[in-house]
């Protein structure tokens, strides 16, 4: 079975390892030792508990939509030309990069410094897995 340490519980969740080491002392994740002492979360309890903080997909009142994915983050470039825009959000760890019309830009008011919610739908996605087993 797969177990996390704290520290990797809190990059896969994308808070700080205090918040992790909280949500334990609290009794919101559960936490055993492993035989360094140290405190690991198993896998399976820290898939749910990753599932339950996500909160239902419309929690951002954006109204009723079958894309799942939805990444709140601050936009941090903007590129135009005369028809088409590129628009990069960093939304904790991750950066994700949208192109599309300048007129959609322009009408929603995206510039550097504003905070936005990127929606993904795919029917393509690549799953990649690390080195750990």
């Amino acid at each position: 079975m797969t177990a996390f340490r704290i520290s990797e519980a809190a990059e896969l969740l994308g808070v700080s390892n205090d918040t992790v080491r909280r949500w334990v002392d609290a009794g919101r994740l559960a936490a055993d030792r492993d035989g360094q002492g140290h405190r690991v979360v198993a896998g399976q309890d820290l898939a749910a508990f990753a599932r339950a903080q996500a909160g239902e997909p419309d929690a951002d009142g954006t109204g009723f939509s079958s894309a799942r994915n939805r990444l709140r983050g601050i936009v941090t470039a903007v590129a135009k030309d005369t028809v088409m825009a590129q628009v990069d959000i960093q939304a904790g760890p991750f950066r994700v990069v949208s192109l599309m019309s300048r007129e959609a830009v322009d009408e929603l008011g995206l510039e550097v410094g504003s905070v936005a919610v990127a929606v993904i739908k795919s029917t393509n996605v690549v799953v990649e897995r690390g080195g750990r087993s």
